[in-house]
């Protein structure tokens, strides 16, 4: 799979670090060209620098911009024009959400949780996606989580704004469907990053490395698949539930899951 991304452009989002700073550091290695978007400039410049290291690009560019942000995405948009950068492959990994019993959480991190996951993607995919189309070729992949496929007390805005993405990119695959640009969506499970970091909350010990998750979305994209569920098989396995058990179930034995996790009693650290 090492040479299917040779002389693509790829813009990752949230590339500063996890499985964001996993998918361009692999994306770098199979050939790619990679655009590296967060918010941290000085911590993209250092994936940017290790990059160069490792795999000897020094064509990778940097931007930093807030997808969150009201104007966030426009300003992305901008400065990808300006540098007159054309995008291959859109990674939408950038991600963020609350953790605990929702009206117990400050509203705040939520909205902007929703207006990450769900506007920031939006924004990106239809402005870049449409240049793609325009063009006849290009591919999209939106990074949502096995967590769409159920509710999940305690994470409820959080898999709420990955089932949207779930929903979405299936939808607007089959849009594309014949246009020369496909689309596709990751579901990892567990990875360990630093997606529990300011709270009480911890990472399951079994998580996937971000490295591992990275490799195996890249190596699906490259196989043409329709989904990819990277990393251990039982992340796919525990996406059959949700297709065949009543909804009120599904939702009360992923409460109880939860549960066992603390969810519910998670805060953020002083």
């Amino acid at each position: 799979m090492n040479d299917d991304y040779r002389g693509v452009t790829a813009l990752v989002t949230g590339a500063s670090k996890g499985l964001g700073r996993a998918y361009a550091l692999e994306l770098a290695r199979r050939g790619a060209r990679v655009i590296l978007l967060a918010r941290s400039e000085a911590e993209l410049r250092k994936v940017a620098v290790q990059i160069e290291e490792q795999h000897g690009r020094t064509d990778t560019e940097v931007i930093t911009g807030d997808l969150a942000a009201a104007d966030g995405p426009e300003r992305i948009l901008r400065e990808l024009r300006d540098r007159g950068l054309t995008v291959d492959l859109l990674l939408n990994n950038a991600g963020a959400g609350s953790v605990g019993p929702f009206l117990d959480r400050p509203l705040e991190p939520q909205l902007r949780t929703l207006d990450l996951n769900v506007g920031g993607l939006l924004a990106l995919t239809h402005a870049i996606g449409n240049e793609m189309v325009a063009r006849g070729s290009g591919g999209i992949i939106n990074v949502s989580s096995t967590a769409a496929f159920q509710p999940l007390p305690y994470q409820a805005s959080y898999a709420a704004t990955k089932a949207f993405v779930l929903s979405f990119t299936e939808a607007l695959a089959e849009e594309l469907r014949g246009t020369g640009v496909r689309v596709m969506a990751a579901h990892p499970g567990a990875v360990a990053t630093g997606f529990f970091d300011g709270t009480t909350a911890t990472m399951d010990p079994n998580a996937d490395t971000p490295d591992t998750v990275a490799a195996d979305t890249l190596d699906d994209y490259a196989r043409r698949r329709a989904a990819s569920y990277p990393g251990r098989t039982v992340n796919r396995v525990l996406t059959w539930p949700a297709r065949l058990l009543p909804r009120a179930a599904l939702v009360r034995i992923a409460a109880a899951f939860n549960r066992r996790l603390r969810l519910h009693e998670a805060t953020d650290l002083a």
